[in-house]
């Protein structure tokens, strides 16, 4: 066990990245307008498609597809608020509305996919998704790691945007306090609908990613969704460092259990750190405890 540790290691963190990318639209998105995003790996599953098309018909690297999805899925993200969410904003139960406009969201993308690309399993197949790197006895696959540094390099950048430009500091006065954001002037509307956007443009980005590293097909997005749920609950709702925190925790963890134990068991760790952590701290690592109203 111990002479794998290296390797389990260097899996996890490669891996990580690109986890903690998917999680980061879902966490912000939470974070901003308490949307329960379940159709997330929906969106990310959309890009992918995206991107399998570009590589097939016009022979358009993933990476470079990153370009084409993350407008795209911004601006696709704008349109699903101001369609589903703008005017339920004010409404007390609008979190359980969310949950299940998402949920019905979810199975129509789901719909949508099934009939135009079918059931069958898909995935991009660029030169280095077959490549590694060898560091002594160490693997790296040169597909996790481009796509876990891509990862990372952007979640940096929405972390800049959110500390420095003037929509990042709207963004974070609305999920600090959204109603007093709007007392002093902040377009509050406005700011959710670019939040939203920017959380989906990060899922366009995962899903370009991760269409060379993991395989996928239209009813594949929902054995994600618990994951990466585990991955936002254990870092803090709405935290993006919790995000990013918990993205890598885990993904080591799972790593680990594939090695150790069996690769079916490793999805379960996902699983049971879910469980755990809403029984034991509900609010994450860096989550805000929740009062009783």
């Amino acid at each position: 066990m111990i002479a794998d540790l290296p390797q389990i290691i260097v899996t996890g963190l490669a891996l990580g990245g690109l986890y903690a990318l998917m999680a980061s639209g879902l966490t912000l998105i939470f974070g901003v307008m308490r949307i329960v995003n379940l159709a997330h790996p929906a969106f990310i599953f959309i890009s992918a498609y995206i991107t399998w098309k570009l590589f097939t018909d016009l022979s358009i690297d993933p990476l470079v597809a990153l370009a084409v999805t993350m407008p795209v899925m911004f601006v696709f993200g704008m349109i699903v608020y101001k369609l589903f969410f703008a005017r339920e904003a004010d409404n007390p139960r609008y979190i359980e509305i969310t949950v299940l406009t998402t949920f019905a969201l979810a199975l129509i993308i789901e719909g949508v996919l099934g009939f135009i690309f079918k059931g069958t399993v898909r995935s991009t197949n660029p030169p280095y998704s077959q490549q590694a790197f060898f560091i002594g006895d160490i693997f790296l696959s040169r597909a996790q790691l481009y796509a876990g540094l891509i990862g990372i390099g952007l979640i940096a950048f929405l972390w800049v945007i959110l500390q420095y430009t003037r929509i990042g500091y709207a963004i974070r006065a609305t999920t600090q306090n959204r109603s007093a954001a709007q007392v002093v002037g902040v377009n509050v509307e406005r700011t959710s609908m670019i939040a939203f956007g920017l959380g989906v443009a990060m899922a366009g980005a995962a899903g370009s990613l991760f269409s060379f590293v993991f395989t996928f097909f239209p009813g594949g997005h929902w054995e994600w969704l618990a994951i990466l749920l585990a991955l936002i609950v254990l870092g803090g709702m709405g935290s993006l460092p919790g995000a990013v925190i918990g993205a890598y925790l885990l993904t080591i963890a799972s790593v680990f259990v594939n090695d150790q134990i069996g690769f079916k068991w490793g999805p379960m760790t996902f699983f049971l750190a879910l469980f755990i952590v809403l029984m034991v701290r509900p609010q994450g690592l860096f989550g805000s405890k929740i009062e009783a109203t």
